[in-house]
This record gives C-alpha cells, structure tokens and sequence, in this order.
C-alpha cells in the first residue's frame, strides 16, 4: 500500500515513560476517526535522540519536527497538518520556522552529529523487519556469505580501524583475528548488552530502534570467526529492548536469515538471549562469561583471554552493542570509508548518553574528534539556566572529572586518555557551579564500592578506603595527609586490583585531585563547600536589613529552627537547624544566606 504521508513517534523508553505509548493509540485513532488509514500510516519508531524535548513526532515528507507532543494534541495534528497542510505552530521546536519549514538538520541538536551506529534509530519500525530489509538490511550478510572469506572479513574490520567502543578501545579486527585462528571446532560470540554506567541508555536505545543490525552483525561476527553459536547478554531491567530482540530474532530465522543454512549459504548461526540481574561487574568480559554460564559473575585473571579461552573454555569474541552496530556498515561502505571519519587513531564516531546540566540531554552520535566544546554548547544548547560550565564527566563512574581548560579537547581514546579520563561506554554527565567536585567523587566511588564483587583486596578495601575520606572531607573532618593517602590508594588499586572495575574505581578521585584540588582544600582548611551540596557544612543565616518578616520560612521549616513575628527579622536556631535548606529555597527577598 502506498501512503502518502507517514507519522513517526518516538517508541524508546524515555518517551513511553511519558505517555508515549497513548500518544501513539491517539494518533492512530485520530487517523482512522478522519478516514485517512490508505494514505496515513502511524508508525512507532525507536529513540530519535532529541530526549530532552520528548515525546516527539516527526511528519513525512515534510520532515516536520514536533517537540513536546501530548495525546491530547494528535486530534489537532491530524486536522491541521494532515487534512490542512498547516504546521501546528505552538508544537514546533522552533516556533519562527512555522512559515519556513526547516528539517530535522536544521535543529541545533542534529547539525553536528553523523549517525552511523544510530541510523535506523528514529526511522524505522523496529517490530518489522522488512523496513530494515528496505534500509539495506541484511546485504552485509548476504555479502559476507557469497562475496568473502572469514578471512577477508577480518581483514576489512581491521583496515577500518574499528576500535571496541569500551573503556580500552581495543581493535576490532584484532580481537576477531585472535579467535579466527584458534583451531575449528566449537565458538562463540557475544554481544555484551550489559549497560550499568549511571545515566547511560546508549545500548538500550540502540537495541529498542535497530534490533536486526546488532543480529546481523554478530552473524558476520559468526562466520569471520568460525562460530555458531552467539549469546546477546542483556540486563533483565531492559524489558523493551528483549521484546523487540525476541521478536527480531524470531521474525529473521522465519526468513532464514538466521539459523540453519542461512540464505542456502552452508552457513549456521543462531542466537539465544541471556539476562543479567543488574550487577555491574558483569560488564567485565571475565564476569560476564561466568554469569552466561550459570556462575557467580566475578572477573578472572587474564590471560588466557576469552578469544582463546572463553565459554565453556571456548575461543569467544565479546563486542558490546555499539561496536556491532558499525559491522553492516563497515561491509557494505567498505573500510576506507569507514576509515575517513575520526581522527588518526580513533576511526568512526561515538555515541554518547548526553545528561546532566545541559539543555539539550538526549541521545547523540557525533564523528571521533568532535571536542567537548561542541558537544555541550553547539549539540547540547549549553548550560541550564544560564549557569556556569564547571566540569564533564566521560566513561561513566570509572571516567575522570574533565575541567573548563579542556573544553576543546577532542574525543578520542588517547586524548581523554592524556587528561585523566577515558572513553567508557558513553556516558557524558555534564556539571555547573552548584556542583560540588568532592561530593561527584563521593557519589561515584560509592556505586562503585557497592558494586565491586569483593574478590580482589585492592578494589574491595582501597574503595572501601577512598570512601571514608571522602566522606570525612564532606563533612569537614578531613586532613591534608588524606589527599595523599587517597592518591597512593588510587595508584595502588590501578596497579593491583584484577580487573577494569577496581583499576579505573579511583578515576573520579584522581583528576578531582589533580583539577580541584582547591575545593578539596577548602572543605578542609576552611570547612565551606561553595557549591552548597555539603550539609555537614553549611550554616544558614538571616540578614536582618533583607528579612520583612514574612513567616514563610518558619512555616517552611521541618524541626521549628526558626523564630520571629510577623513584619520582624526572624532567627535561626542553628542547634536545631538540620539544614535542609527550605528556608533558604523558599525566601523571596534573598535574606538568607548558607556558608
């Protein structure tokens, strides 16, 4: 059937957490209800990224870009846009381009990016597969199959420069060829879906709108490997992502794209779905095998590494979400294509959980070598409320705090790598001046404390350590010798713990260190903390030229701190305060003061 006009709606999990799911049902009524079903059709596609401005609904062929779209304005959709031809104006992003129609490219948040990994995303139905098929799915496959070797598959993955899109960023190509060389026999491959980075979605979102390019790129995995067999290891709190994973798996092996004697090539390879409970070492390669195996997911020594001793003591290749999703791409557009985005070590592009205080958070892709700079103040619209930049985060609780002065540094492996950060998962959590940096680091080593599994001693003490003086820095108890027994204990657990857990735990601690040290002194010397996140250090205080004597902050006040009559200065009983801080949130003359 061939319709005329095509409603696309965001159907990640960012945006059925706001009512996306109903704003689909009513877009979908409001078609049928005008009799538009033959040349309207409503599709539910996945994340388009923009996340901040969810849910969204973008009209084709106009490229029309609808932000902040409720049930209750699809009736208005329809009739407007798709009976009228008028846009909606108040539902525009940018409300001036309601007489000049200006596409998705010509929103700030897209100009930048380039969307290898993220292609479909947004733009597909991921429930069929025959719109992935129409978006070139599956012809990387069918290339491999009956146009190259395993060998030539390695060797193009190698050409490309394809780096795993991890915390080491080992290549690609490399990591295959280890495992192709072991003798025939029984091998595996595994995606590792295993996302645990706080304020970190990248997988998920990938999974949710593309689900058959990860499948068809661990069956070229398969075959360059030799293996026929290959695990997707996904956390169980993923339940979107699984449905359209099962629902793709199964809709590919009916087509005999997967399974036996795939397309009549000889080739075999199917795929089976393995959950995890949340455990965030199980991200490690070693852990991660262990719990696909029915055991306790902790690391273990390497060597042997997974690609000669891996599953069931099997040679076993391990790619996560992201670095699959390039594979079609690379087969199909070739290795030198590839090879031209990026910089000279770091080929291709990365995406990145954009969140924090930023004002445009969402879903990004951006070429290797886009710098900071760019990221938060062209893609991601700069800082909410006007505030100032104080510090970035990459990598998630292993990555280093980034300061100011590093603003235009690029995103490559060896240049965060130089500045005390890495390239994690893709996790980028942005700062301003209410962030307090000892109180980020304190934040960050106590997931990772929980989550260590304990069996190293450096990793399970020397985190449990760090812990504790951040925690007396906090609350105004620190010494000067503790900034250098945080430093030997963050060497010692680089240098001994077993795994990349307990050797990268410290990382928020070091270059907080080495970049603030300042306010770490000043929390201990002259117990303030000026971003105000320290309650340990904070007094409340009234100045009685601004207080009028409202009231409002006594009967805001949880514990009855604060005292005075009606058109009179009040008085904090700083005994009783417990500094909540409702007072000082709640004061419309500013007379209150924390310090």
């Amino acid at each position: 059937m061939g319709y005329k006009q095509y409603i696309l709606t965001c159907g990640g999990t960012a945006c059925d957490s706001n009512r996306g799911i109903e704003l689909f049902n009513a877009l979908k009524k409001a078609v049928s209800d005008n009799g538009l079903e033959d040349s309207v059709q409503v599709v539910r596609t996945g994340c388009l990224g923009f996340c901040e401005k969810g849910p969204i609904v973008k009209i084709l062929p106009e490229d029309t870009f609808y932000v902040e779209v409720k049930p209750e304005d699809a009736e208005e959709i329809v009739k407007e846009h798709i009976i009228k031809g008028r846009t909606v104006d108040r539902l525009l992003y940018d409300k001036s381009q309601s007489k000049v129609h200006v596409g998705v490219e010509g929103i700030d948040f897209y100009q930048k990016q380039f969307r290898i990994v993220l292609r479909n995303c947004g733009v597909i139905d991921p429930d069929r597969i025959d719109e992935y098929i129409a978006r070139d799915g599956y012809k990387a496959l069918e290339k491999v199959l009956f146009e190259m070797t395993p060998q030539d598959v390695v060797d193009e993955i190698t050409k490309s420069g394809l780096r795993g899109r991890g915390g080491a960023g080992f290549p690609t190509g490399v990591k295959w060829g280890f495992a192709a060389k072991q003798p025939a026999g029984q091998k595996y491959m595994v995606c590792n879906a295993d996302e645990g980075d706080p304020g970190a979605y990248m997988d998920r979102s990938t999974l949710e709108g593309d689900p058959h390019s990860i499948l068809e790129a661990m069956t070229i995995a398969g075959y360059a490997i030799g293996a026929s067999k290959g695990f997707i290891y996904i956390r169980a709190e993923y339940p979107l992502a699984i449905k359209r994973l099962q629902n793709a798996i199964a809709q590919s092996t009916e087509l005999g794209l997967l399974g036996e004697d795939i397309l009549g090539s000889g080739f075999s390879f199917t795929i089976e779905l393995r959950f995890g409970a949340g455990a965030f070492v199980c991200g490690e390669e070693t852990a991660l095998l262990a719990s696909i195996e029915g055991k306790r997911g902790m690391p273990t020594p390497r060597p042997p590494f997974p690609a000669v001793k891996g599953l069931w003591g099997r040679p076993t290749v391990i790619n996560n979400v992201e670095t699959l999703a390039n594979i079609p791409v690379v087969i199909l557009k070739g290795a030198d294509w590839f090879n031209k985005i990026g910089t000279a070590t770091t080929k291709g592009t990365k995406v990145f959980a954009l969140t924090g205080k930023v004002n445009n958070s969402g879903l990004i892709e951006v070429p290797m070598g886009t710098t900071l700079r760019e990221i938060i103040f062209d893609v991601g619209g700069g800082i909410k409320g006007g505030k100032k930049f104080k510090a970035a985060q990459t990598g998630g609780p292993s990555g280093g705090i980034i300061p100011p002065q590093f603003l235009d540094t690029p995103i490559d492996y060896e240049s965060l790598g130089k500045i005390g950060s890495i390239m994690g998962s893709g996790g980028l959590i942005v700062m301003d001046e209410t962030d307090c940096i000892p109180d980020i680091a304190k934040f960050y080593l106590d997931f990772t404390v929980d989550e260590s599994c304990g069996k190293c001693a450096p990793c399970r003490i020397g985190g449990r350590k760090l812990l504790n003086y951040l925690d007396k820095i906090c609350s105004g108890d620190g010494t000067e010798e503790d900034l250098q027994r945080m430093l030997d204990i963050s060497d010692a657990m680089a240098r001994a713990s077993l795994c990349g857990l307990g050797q990268t735990a410290s990382n928020p601690v070091r270059s907080s260190l080495r970049y603030f040290l300042d306010e770490y002194k000043e929390h201990i010397h002259d117990h303030k903390c000026r971003a105000g996140k320290c309650k340990k250090l904070l007094n409340f205080t009234i100045d009685p030229e601004k207080c009028k004597g409202c009231t409002l902050c006594a009967r805001k006040c949880p514990v009855g701190a604060i005292t005075g009559t009606v058109k009179q200065p009040h008085v904090i009983d700083t005994a009783k305060c417990i500094k909540c801080g409702q007072c000082y949130d709640n004061c419309k003359f500013g007379a209150i003061s924390r310090g």
